[in-house]
This record gives C-alpha cells, structure tokens and sequence, in this order.
C-alpha cells in the first residue's frame, strides 16, 4: 500500500474520529447547565465515561468567570487544532 494513501486514510478517519468527539464534548458541556440531569443513569453515564477524562484534564486551567468553568475551552481548542492538523494530512481543505 502507497504511504500517501495512507496517510490521507489515517487522516480522515483521525480527522472524522476528532469531529465525532468534539460533538460529544459539546453534548456533555451542555447538560452540565441542567441541574436536574442524573449523570449515573444510562446514557448519561456513558457520556460522561466517555468526556470526563479528556476534559479534567484541562480543569483548573482558566479560573472560573461569573460562575461558569471555561477550561473546557482549552479542549475544544485543542481538538480543533487536531481536527484541521488531520484535515491538512488528508488533503482536505
């Protein structure tokens, strides 16, 4: 198999994985403002399971503003920079 070929497959699939999660990270952030949300119940559980680790690690970064975390930010940050990195890899424009 040719490496260019290669790459671009590994890519876009990195690059389609990246946009998956980033819409993951999004839904998990959002019901964070809802307080009546029961995070141990199905599939809320696996949502967070599957957010928690990525955005902990980014906790503590910013200091909270009028109440609301904004280290999440960082993240998406991240993951957009990551997403245009694969795209670029890819040949996508």
């Amino acid at each position: 198999m040719d490496a260019q070929v290669l790459f671009f497959t590994f890519g876009k699939g990195m690059s389609g994985f990246f946009k998956f999660y980033i819409v993951l990270l999004t839904l998990r952030v959002y019901l964070t403002w809802f307080p009546n949300v029961n995070f141990y119940t199905q599939p809320f559980d696996l949502l967070g399971r599957l957010t928690d680790p990525f955005l902990r690690a980014f906790r503590g970064f910013l200091p909270p503003f009028l109440g609301f975390d904004l280290s999440p930010l960082i993240g998406f940050s991240l993951i957009t920079v990551l997403i245009d990195v694969c795209g670029k890899v890819s040949g996508e424009t």
